[in-house]
């Protein structure tokens, strides 16, 4: 069973999609990581605000990139769609924020990892919840 669900990643019928969901997070995660940076060395702020602040923004980076490329077959089309796919979303991205913010101030304050690295973990670890209701409610 496992087996056969890891090679359905990658060459069954959802392979093209987990492909680009996983690269176009992976994009997204770069630049949350820069906007973190930015907000938290630049800026002064507490790496948790400047977390939730990057993760907002990186939410509407990666819908767009989302409905256009990765669920293309599927995208959400006409102003309605497109606005209502964003709101479902961000109700799917925001439930997954205390998950990320709460893996990164774990990591931070109770093991001492340092804030992008923790940022880095809380991510994958969040990316998994958020794939899983993006594709079958977002875009299901």
């Amino acid at each position: 069973m496992i087996r056969s669900f890891l090679r359905n990643l990658i060459e069954g019928p959802v392979a093209l999609q987990l492909r680009r969901f996983v690269m176009v997070g992976t994009v997204a995660a770069g630049v949350q990581m820069l906007i973190l940076w930015l907000l938290v060395d630049a800026v002064s702020l507490n790496y948790l605000l400047g977390a939730t602040i990057a993760i907002e923004t990186t939410i509407i980076f990666q819908y767009v990139l989302n409905n256009a490329w990765t669920f293309q077959a599927i995208q959400h089309t006409g102003t309605m769609a497109y606005l209502y796919g964003l709101v479902k979303t961000n109700v799917v991205r925001g439930s997954a924020i205390p998950i990320q913010l709460g893996v990164l101030f774990a990591l931070v304050e109770w093991r001492s990892v340092p804030y992008l690295a923790a940022n880095a973990v809380a991510i994958v670890i969040s990316g998994i919840y958020r794939y899983v209701l993006d594709a079958r409610w977002t875009w299901g």
